[in-house]
């Protein structure tokens, strides 16, 4: 089926203001100024019950990790949740909320905590968890493994302070979208192999996993789909430099030869994606492994579309049945 009418105008309207990625523009500092200079969202920020902003330790020998923490509209945590120590809320006086953490997409180049600001609101309120959203280093000043390497840490920063934010540290699943789905399911591969934190659940929206660009998705969504081939091929150089290393799991999920162990998965997919046959692929190889892994693709639909709920009936479809996917599983390890 072609793009609904609908998804239509959207990736007309995107297509004509985005700034053409690999061919055009080739600077990331050039794409990052061209992308704040274009006019703000007006959608009023969805209401939650607190958002905080924390400076958390980063990787050994790396910068500080700055986080944004989102408590949903309906806990029962007031604004001085924070305050409350570890002792008493493992001892179960007060309510612990499971806690998401959020890996923003963007390329590993672009977008930022403020871009994904919404989705991780409509996320704390839907799945009624903390979300903490990570503003990990981005590429080409950071290339690979420093993002995969942010991200785990703050895995493991939330594990270890989750009770200081209401939060059950039993209780932690990992989400993204695009490189951020990548930087989600890498996270799940490091936790596995270097015995950290146990992951509840990984939620992948349109990850972006394998940097070979040899699918049949690849093939007939490389152009006209608002996300390009152009586009992603400049990411991945972004990202891996000349002589990154490809095949590493941590940097190409897809690639890992080893898919046991790993927690369960809900995986978004987009007919007229590029990244729609890596996506699904990965949930096969999980399925393979034992691991269960729900896999959707929306037909009609484009790469960035799930953010997009206000707009597409697609986009609430999927939010909804994603953050249920989320809750379902959190709920099931109290």
């Amino acid at each position: 089926m072609p793009l609904k009418p609908e998804a239509q105008v959207i990736v007309d309207l995107a297509t004509a203001s985005f700034p053409r990625l690999g061919t055009e523009v080739q600077d990331a500092t050039e794409a990052r100024r061209i992308l704040a200079a274009r006019p703000a969202a007006a959608a009023a920020p969805i209401p939650v019950g607190q958002v905080e902003e924390r400076l958390v330790p980063g990787p050994v020998g790396a910068p500080e990790l700055r986080v944004r923490i989102y408590r949903p509209a309906d806990s029962s945590l007031d604004a001085q949740s924070s305050a409350i120590d570890a002792e008493s809320d493992l001892t179960g006086t007060t309510a612990l909320l499971p806690v998401i953490v959020f890996f923003h997409g963007g390329g590993f180049v672009i977008c930022s905590l403020d871009s994904h600001d919404q989705l991780c609101r409509s996320m704390a309120n839907d799945v009624g968890a903390i979300v903490v959203s990570v503003d990990y280093r981005q590429a080409p000043e950071h290339r690979f493994p420093a993002a995969a390497e942010d991200a785990y840490t703050a895995l493991n920063w939330v594990a270890e302070h989750a009770g200081t934010m209401g939060g059950d540290p039993a209780r932690v699943a990992v989400a993204g979208d695009s490189c951020g789905g990548n930087l989600a399911a890498a996270t799940t591969l490091m936790a596995r192999d270097r015995n950290g934190p146990a992951v509840t659940f990984q939620l992948l929206v349109y990850p972006m996993l394998d940097p070979a660009r040899n699918t049949v998705s690849y093939r007939d969504n490389a152009y006209g789909y608002f996300v390009t081939d152009d586009h992603l091929r400049w990411y991945w150089e972004q990202y891996l430099g000349t002589d990154g290393d490809a095949d590493h799991p941590y940097a190409s999920p897809l690639r890992a030869s080893d898919m046991s162990g790993l927690p369960p998965a809900h995986i978004v997919t987009a007919e007229f994606d590029p990244l729609r046959d890596e996506g699904e692929e990965y949930g096969v190889r999980l399925q393979e492994a034992g691991v269960h892994a729900d896999v959707i693709r929306y037909d009609g639909q484009f790469h960035g579309f799930f953010s997009m709920a206000d707009s597409l009936s697609d986009a609430k479809e999927a939010a909804t049945a994603a953050f249920s996917a989320l809750r379902r599983a959190l709920e099931a390890h109290r």
